[in-house]
């Protein structure tokens, strides 16, 4: 438990990972503001708040004084899916996307006036090169010389906290900088493996269909053909998965669990919060479809922890210890 009252914001706040890592050194969350209907009912169930609604709508007066701010602003239009996307349909993306590329600019503003002592954001890896690098170079220099801040950015694999290849990029800043000296810390060397997560009962459901197993082998042997690898990926139960993603919910395949003498299945619900390193008591209240797209839109709270750790030593709080 840490000494002195900090607390913290959630802003698209998701199902809670950036809380459920912050709230295990004793940090206060409160605000949370998150859009999505679903994800509201899974924060509530969790956390017993029910988040504000739509950021954009809401004025930085309302929210109340914190010492961190954390945000998981939406990522599509920075993400290659996304980006591809919004090409194939005619659209804008990133900065020039309509409605998403500016809600970087709610955090912004946020921060601007409630003057944080630190904050952390998450997005793709993708956002790094965007655009030949530009989106990135406007995110730095409207952080470093628009709000002031010191910035520190990393892209973490989150396979070295559970059993997924997930690189995102972590953004961590200051506002006494002249008085910072922040690292993202080495990190540990991991033994994850898929089998170790998986339930021991699971329901036929889950199993693919003739249909669907025949479907995605010729997919995949049609795109093998082209010299390319798009298809399913069948798991190595002893090795690590690929990026759970929200797309999940439509057949499961880029992470399938092979099964003796029958077709391979896809994740559960709760095997999904686990390749996250969301706990067992986490509350899933939502269908399987809601759960997989917001458990593959989720920060993994154990990546969260172990940056925060790093910077609540920075600001003073060395004998901070997770609970």
């Amino acid at each position: 438990m840490i000494k002195g009252n900090y607390n913290f914001i959630d802003l698209f706040a998701g199902i809670g990972g950036f809380r459920l890592a912050l709230e295990r050194f004793g940090l206060a969350c409160v605000f949370s503001s998150e859009w999505n209907k679903f994800c509201q009912k899974t924060y509530q169930s969790n956390f017993g708040e029910f988040p504000r609604g739509d950021i954009t709508k809401i004025p930085a007066s309302d929210i109340p004084p914190h010492d961190i701010l954390t945000a998981g602003f939406p990522c599509q239009p920075f993400s290659i899916a996304g980006v591809s996307k919004h090409n194939s349909l005619g659209t804008k993306h990133g900065f020039s996307h309509p409605t998403q590329g500016t809600l970087f600019f709610d955090v912004v503003r946020i921060i601007r006036e409630k003057q944080p002592k630190a904050f952390i954001l998450e997005n793709v890896k993708n956002l790094l090169s965007h655009n030949k690098g530009k989106t990135f170079q406007v995110i730095q220099k409207t952080i470093t010389e628009e709000l002031d801040y010191k910035l520190y950015y990393q892209v973490i694999d989150a396979c070295s906290f559970v059993p997924q290849s997930r690189k995102r990029i972590f953004l961590v800043g200051f506002k006494e900088k002249d008085k910072i000296n922040f690292a993202f810390p080495a990190l540990p060397d991991s033994n994850f493996k898929i089998k170790d997560i998986l339930e021991s009962k699971v329901d036929e459901k889950y199993t693919l269909s003739d249909k669907l197993w025949l479907y995605l082998q010729n997919y995949k042997k049609k795109h093998l053909a082209k010299g390319n690898g798009f298809g399913f990926g069948l798991v190595d139960l002893d090795g690590i998965t690929r990026t759970l993603s929200a797309r999940y919910y439509k057949d499961g395949s880029e992470i399938l669990i092979p099964q003796e003498n029958k077709n391979p299945r896809c994740l559960t619900p709760r095997e999904c919060a686990r390749l996250m390193g969301f706990p067992d008591s986490f509350v899933i209240p939502v269908s399987d479809t809601q759960a997989y797209r917001q458990f593959g839109n989720a920060v993994v709270p154990s990546v969260v922890e172990f940056i925060a750790r790093e910077i609540l030593g920075v600001l003073g709080l060395q004998d901070c210890v997770a609970i």
